[in-house]
């Protein structure tokens, strides 16, 4: 058992990924886990206990903190700050799925007096885009470019915006509204969120894709100095980009998100008949010569504990459960702030939860 080993496991949040993230855990069977919220799940969650919490209740947050030896907050983005000052106060490593800058550079800040883990933005993107894009980065003597680009998409779009509700609308309010990071001749910069359209093919079939912003974590950062051009984009189906860019630049609604966020919740519907789609491709110099590697996995819904799970849940709630067991089995470091990238590709999909993506390991070839 490793040093760093640990068992009772805080998991904030009881919608639909925070119940996914505990039904993941409790099927290891070695984990103790207790889902908190103001109100419980919607549905049994065998193996798991469950606390009333008013996660803005300070002292109460603070005591159920203290009874676990880490949290993963699931949470939306904009309490991800004040759950993360709890933890280390507590002294709890802390694990979240956020995809806001901000949240991510106040955690940043943090660990520099902290004696537990902080590790934020670990679900698919950011999550297992940035490990991925990590690894692949390693297999190149030289790297040209990185692009990476996810997609959660209905596996059916009939409507105006090519596009129905697989996941947080604030999230994707705060994606579509915010700068992205990228790496441009070298240099860290910051891209305009919907700008930067193309057109590709993934297995016979076409997508857009579009500057949003997140996506990456701290890979920029990461891969400063050994990358010449990065980018995150999301895939979208033809068209819902020009609808987007409509909404929010044509009408003004990025400056009214109160409004937007009115506007997509009785015009957009949900659908939980998802897929999700991740894209890699790198250039550059490998044994000597030019070449160019691609990855590409496409995830489905299925079932967990007796219940259907849409493919963005499963995705996302992986991404951070794997990271959890890797920290449990000390692959990453005890304390401090810890970013996505610095997993490893091989020992995130050697997790169980990491099963889900086994068709992003690496197929390249040996040198001769």
């Amino acid at each position: 058992m490793s040093p760093h080993s640990f068992d009772r496991i805080l998991v904030l949040g009881a919608g639909k990924v925070g119940r996914t993230v505990a039904d993941l855990l409790a099927e290891q069977s070695t984990w103790q886990v207790t889902l908190a919220d103001r109100s419980p799940p919607a549905g049994p969650c065998p193996g798991v206990a469950f606390e009333a919490l008013d996660v803005q209740d300070g002292p109460a947050l603070a005591r159920l903190l203290g009874r676990h030896q880490a949290v993963i907050n699931a949470l939306p983005f904009f309490l991800a700050t004040h759950v993360a000052d709890a933890a280390v106060a507590a002294g709890t490593h802390y694990l979240d799925l956020t995809e806001d800058v901000a949240a991510t550079r106040h955690i940043q800040a943090l660990a520099t007096r902290a004696h537990s883990v902080l590790m934020p933005q670990c679900g698919l993107a950011p999550g297992v885009i940035g490990l991925l894009g990590a690894a692949m980065a390693r297999e190149f003597e030289v790297l040209h470019t990185l692009r990476l680009r996810v997609g959660a998409l209905p596996r059916q779009a009939c409507n105006a915006l090519r596009y129905n509700l697989t996941w947080s609308l604030d999230g994707l309010i705060n994606e579509y509204s915010q700068p992205s990071e990228a790496i441009v001749q070298g240099r860290i910069t910051r891209l305009q969120a919907l700008e930067g359209l193309e057109t590709l093919v993934l297995d016979g079939e076409a997508f857009e894709a579009f500057n949003t912003s997140g996506g990456l974590g701290t890979l920029c950062h990461s891969l400063q100095g050994k990358v010449q051009e990065l980018d995150y984009k999301s895939l979208r189906y033809p068209g819902h980009r020009e609808a987007m860019h409509l909404l929010l630049h044509g009408l003004g609604l990025r400056d009214r998100p109160d409004l937007l966020r009115q506007v997509l919740e009785h015009a957009v519907p949900h659908s939980r008949d998802d897929r999700v789609i991740v894209f890699a491709s790198a250039t550059g110099l490998r044994h000597g010569r030019l070449e160019q590697d691609d990855r590409l996995a496409q995830l489905q819904g299925g079932l967990l504990a007796g219940t259907q799970r849409t493919a963005i849940e499963l995705s996302t709630a992986s991404g951070v459960v794997g990271a959890l067991e890797l920290l449990r089995r000390g692959l990453l470091p005890a304390k401090g702030f810890v970013g996505p990238d610095r997993i490893a590709l091989d020992d995130f999909l050697g997790t169980r939860a990491g099963r889900y993506f086994s068709a992003l390991a690496s197929t390249a070839p040996s040198p001769r």
